[in-house]
């Protein structure tokens, strides 16, 4: 009966230390809407080594990987075109992810905070939806 309790308590322990605060919270990436003003614009999604990753027509909700390695955000480049009006580019990059300051609130320092989170990408998250206004040709 002790040995049984002690098996379950070194494996909650194992559990909390080797999870991150953000891989539980927030583990998959996310999907991220892209609209333009006019709709209908073509776009190219490419990554921060110039890889195209996505493209389509706006509005759409593609999902973008959050994050480009170990501790590094990815920065994407969102580039929009549509006849009658000037291309545009706009940034669109991960911010971190609130969820990962949860590791100094749960104690799983420094297992999540500087292993388990940053190496899945779940201390990365992109924004819900990104909106480009463009500009008419004159």
């Amino acid at each position: 009966m002790l040995l049984q309790k002690n098996i379950v308590i070194a494996l909650t322990l194992t559990f909390a230390l080797l999870s991150g605060c953000a891989s539980i919270v927030n583990h998959s990436p996310k999907p991220v809407t892209l609209t333009s003003i006019p709709s209908h614009a073509e776009f190219i999604v490419t990554n921060h080594e110039g890889k195209m990753v996505h493209s389509g027509v706006t509005p759409e909700t593609v999902t973008l990987k959050p994050d480009a390695g170990y501790f590094r955000g990815e920065k994407y480049t969102l580039k929009l075109q549509k006849e009658g009006f000037s291309s545009q580019s706009a940034s669109l990059d991960a911010k971190l992810n609130g969820w990962y300051w949860g590791n100094f609130l749960l104690g799983a320092l420094p297992i999540g905070l500087l292993i388990v989170d940053p190496l899945t990408g779940a201390m990365w998250s992109m924004p819900e939806t990104k909106s480009v206004v463009l500009v008419p040709d004159r």
